[in-house]
């Protein structure tokens, strides 16, 4: 559970002003909290100035100071007095009282002293010294005189203050009863006004005269009686839920602002200004990974709050150690927030096997689908997520058929007619963009066709090199057969991804076999442009011809595997069922029809597997056909655990259902060779020979024919 949440102050620390203190405030009460001082400070001033401009304190104090200056006066007599009986006079001086001898009336200089006889410079001397330890006293009487008058007046200026804070602070208190640390913030409020009245009714009533005034002359001493609000929650219903987006040190931790005047920097309680992890208090803190651990201290200072469950304002400088200033140094706030990092799974691992912290501090992780069930219930979530879009961004609503179409599209981005995609801010892009050609249009409703429309333009934005390679398949450049059939050449389907947008495209792949015994050679491999998936898939044919066919004589062949006009490197082994095709053809010497592609990888066993990117390789495929004409005879074998991934293009779906085009979902190899060359595979026989005449027969005569000749040919 969470402890309610509360808004954060700070508020001057009178002990030690650098170190402002921090208070807890019930939600919503921070606000008012900072506009009752803010008046407090206002009615103080005024309540101040007039009580001691009135007539009656004007009148006490001077009757204060009149009687102590009769007293004064009449010390000062009685000392005259004494010094005129003594022979002297007392004079005052810059450096203090002199006392000059008289003789006869008259005052003696310096010089005339000296020129007395001995005896009676003597006598001089004593009265000297008798009358300056008279002076000394009263000198203390007079400092003791003025100290009483000192005292006498603060005491006189404290009641009167007392008489006009009293129900300006009896209220506050009042207020805020049950918050312990505002009524000691108000007690020292009220302390500390006492102790300064003559700064504050100094300020009150005159401004220092100076040509260029200073900044720490213009301070207003009320000043320090304000209130910083850091954390306010008076709109906040609930735990708050904080999203920062660019998590760098100031923006989460905060930070000590300062004012440049006349170019001296300065600060104080109230520039300092709280951050997002402030605002999360008593709720959640949303940050993402990546943004977090590209800022510089960022995350080290996030593990130091976690770990010690407290927030510190400080600069960045400090907490390091890069430099030392004299700087504030706020109280510490206790953090109670529940941080959330989201990020991608591999950013997760990184940091938990290499970061010792991470561990101990993100204990509960939840991975995050990328996909749901495609089921009544998240469909209407669906529509509801879709108005919610238009009503909140203020779009145009979406009809019926336009909303088929956002679910259908969805399923696209799923790859899976039984689920829909999560990625919500791709679907919302579609939304606005529909919006603007339904705006286009005139209609009232985003309709199917504004959707279509989103669709076609924003491929079409992106299409470029996918036409381009069309156009150099359409001129003969790249080699691409979608008529007759050939002897080991089969057309592979391959995806190309530009990051924002994938396409499909077809491409030639040949196979050669001769005797020999290296067995089968990938060429992209030996050429270093094959990468180790696909270097994997070979080798998966390899023991599969091995299994089927060499059982009683051994592999004796030599065949090389390549992918032609291919020049940037093959990756994967969506091929391998492709390329297995095209052996078969080379030993069984039975042609492959080039008007259907061939995408799917295989296990040892001959079983076709699912593969990534079926719709844009059999949309790629489409473009190519459709491109030099559809004759009805043009598809697609693609494996079988693929057909509930199929969300093809209105276009393609039509193309089938006219026959004109068609898709073939096989199980295994056998089914794919009957397909691709219109002859049986052959069933194989308990004394594993094949059926006659089939694929599969051929193949292995084939072999022993090739396993012979080399036998013949080392002997």
């Amino acid at each position: 559970p969470f402890i309610d949440v509360s808004d954060w102050c700070y508020v001057n620390n009178f002990d030690d002003p650098l170190r402002p203190n921090a208070l807890r405030i019930p939600a919503g009460k921070g606000r008012k909290f900072q506009k009752d001082m803010d008046k407090f400070v206002e009615e103080m001033k005024i309540a101040l100035s007039k009580a001691f401009e009135s007539e009656e304190y004007g009148k006490r104090r001077k009757e204060i100071l009149e009687i102590i200056e009769r007293e004064s006066n009449e010390l000062s007599r009685r000392l005259n007095e004494k010094a005129q009986n003594e022979g002297f006079i007392l004079q005052r001086s810059p450096i203090g009282i002199l006392m000059i001898p008289v003789i006869h009336g008259k005052p003696l200089s310096e010089e005339e002293v000296l020129n007395l006889s001995q005896n009676l410079r003597k006598e001089i001397e004593r009265k000297r010294l008798g009358l300056e330890e008279s002076l000394r006293v009263a000198s203390r009487q007079l400092r003791d005189l003025q100290k009483k008058a000192d005292e006498e007046i603060k005491e006189l200026n404290r009641k009167v203050a007392n008489f006009s804070l009293d129900p300006l602070l009896k209220g506050l208190m009042e207020e805020y009863s049950e918050i312990p640390e505002v009524k000691e913030f108000l007690e020292k409020v009220h302390e500390d006004i006492l102790n300064n009245l003559d700064s504050i009714l100094e300020k009150k009533g005159k401004t220092p005269e100076v040509t260029f005034p200073l900044p720490f002359l213009q301070e207003d001493p009320t000043k320090r009686y304000r209130v910083n609000l850091l954390v306010d929650n008076s709109n906040v219903k609930g735990a708050p839920v904080i999203m920062e987006l660019n998590p760098n040190y100031q923006n989460l931790f905060g930070k000590i602002e300062k004012e440049a005047q006349f170019g001296i920097l300065t600060t104080d309680y109230t520039m300092v200004r709280g951050g997002s992890a402030h605002r999360a208090l008593g709720g959640f803190l949303v940050i993402p990974v990546e943004s977090l651990l590209t800022n510089p201290y960022a995350w080290e200072s996030l593990k130091h709050t976690l770990m010690n469950e407290r927030l510190e304002i400080e600069e960045i400088g400090e907490r390091f150690g890069l430099l030392t200033t004299k700087t504030l140094k706020p109280e510490p706030i206790p953090f109670d927030a529940k941080v959330i990092l989201i990020g991608s799974i591999e950013l997760y691992y990184l940091l938990y096997n290499l970061d010792l912290n991470f561990r101990e501090l993100f204990k509960v992780k939840a991975d995050f689908d990328t996909t749901m069930d495609k089921n009544e219930e998240n469909i209407k979530k669906y529509a509801s997520f879709i108005c919610s879009v238009c009503m909140k961004e203020n779009l145009k609503h979406m009809d019926r058929s336009g909303v088929s179409e956002i679910i259908e599209y969805s399923s696209r981005l799923a790859s899976d007619q039984d689920k829909l995609s999560t990625w919500f801010a791709n679907v919302a892009d579609i939304i606005r963009e529909a919006n603007f050609y339904a705006a286009q249009d005139g209609a009232e409703l985003i309709s199917k066709r504004h959707v279509v429309k989103t669709l076609e333009e924003k491929v079409y934005r992106s299409n470029l090199i996918q036409k381009k390679i069309e156009e150099m398949i359409d001129k003969g450049i790249l080699l691409i057969d979608t008529e007759g059939e050939k002897v080991g050449q089969v057309n592979g389907l391959s995806v190309v991804s530009l990051g924002d947008y994938e396409f499909g495209r077809p491409s030639r792949v040949t196979a050669t076999v001769s005797l020999g015994r290296e067995g089968i050679v990938d060429i992209e491999r030996e050429s270093k442009l094959g990468g180790p998936i696909h270097t994997k898939g070979v080798l998966i044919i390899s023991g599969l011809l091995s299994e089927r066919y060499a059982q009683e004589k051994p592999l004796s062949l030599n065949a090389r595997l390549v992918f032609e006009q291919s020049y940037s490197g093959v990756e994967g082994d969506s091929a391998s069922s492709t390329e297995l095709y095209a052996i078969l053809s080379a030993l069984s010497n039975k042609p492959i029809k080039q008007y259907i592609a061939v995408t799917g990888s295989i296990n040892q066993k001959g079983e076709v597997q699912a593969i990534g990117g079926v719709n844009e390789k059999i949309e790629g495929f489409f473009e190519i056909c459709k491109m030099r004409g559809l004759n009805g005879k043009h598809g697609v074998v693609i494996p079988w655990s693929n057909v509930k991934n199929l969300m093809l293009k209105e276009e393609v779906v039509e193309a089938v259902k006219n026959r004109m085009f068609h898709i073939y979902p096989v199980r295994n190899i056998d089914e794919g060779i009957e397909i691709l060359t219109g002859v049986k595979a052959g069933k194989k026989f308990p004394d594993g020979k094949y059926e006659e005449c089939s694929i599969n027969d051929l193949v292995q005569k084939r072999l022993i024919e090739m396993a012979e000749k080399v036998k013949e040919y080392a002997e």
